[in-house]
């Protein structure tokens, strides 16, 4: 890879920004000082440093956010706040390209995962894979043995078919978990609505291999991952 190509990749500037400073000499690669751009270097080897920093190449970044209610899912929003507006607010130094994989509502909090990993994002929003997707519900009453045996056995939720089995954990009072590998416009609120039960909080607490500790990761609180927590 091209020196000025790897260190604009590092976020340590803009092509020009990156020229003027190997022009000066403030970057070395190996312990060396570089000064052409066009330096070809092993982008997975190489030691870059700059400002006493030393910077290596990482091909895909991984991170949590315990999503905040308010915030929308989305890389842009000319009048709301987004979670990508909140990541890039409290990572300043993060890559750029990163995006948030699938979706949370506006008014639901919790678990998002956010990645320039476009494979591993279609793997865990695919259909097919069948990926598990639990949600703690706060609802305007309690449940039955009968609403948990419907949204277990797949409910109506107006789009033909009857939703996929989902696992409800029910403990008494007007809160419960559920489970579900499906992924349709509001489906969680859909479902409980379908048996009669309004939705008043929701939070996403686990996504696929992930899953939310509130203790480590309060609400608007972002963490990075390693690869291996996917792979």
């Amino acid at each position: 890879m091209r020196l000025d190509k790897l260190l604009v990749e590092l976020n340590i500037g803009t092509r020009s920004e990156v020229k003027a400073l190997l022009k000066k000499g403030l970057i070395l690669v190996d312990g060396q000082k570089a000064l052409k751009p066009e330096q070809k270097v092993d982008e997975n080897s190489v030691v870059i440093t700059y400002g006493g920093k030393d910077y290596s190449y990482q091909q895909y970044y991984y991170y949590i956010m315990n999503k905040p209610k308010g915030v929308i899912t989305a890389t842009e929003d000319a009048k709301d706040l987004t979670v990508m507006d909140l990541f890039y607010q409290k990572c300043p130094d993060a890559p750029k390209g990163l995006s948030p994989v699938g979706r949370l509502d506006k008014d639901t909090t919790g678990l998002l995962l956010i990645t320039n990993d476009g494979k591993l994002a279609h793997e865990l929003l695919s259909p097919k894979k069948h990926v598990d997707k639990t949600y703690f519900v706060t609802l305007d009453g309690e449940l039955a043995e009968e609403n948990i045996k419907e949204l277990e056995s797949g409910v109506h939720i107006g789009e033909g078919d009857l939703t996929e089995p989902a696992k409800v954990e029910y403990e008494g009072g007007n809160t419960c978990y559920i489970t579900i590998h499906e992924g349709k416009f509001h489906q969680v609120k859909r479902m409980f609505f379908a048996v009669g039960k309004q939705v008043l909080e929701l939070k996403r607490t686990g996504f696929g291999p992930l899953s939310l500790d509130e203790e480590k990761l309060p609400s608007g609180h972002i963490s990075k991952l390693k690869c291996e927590s996917f792979y």
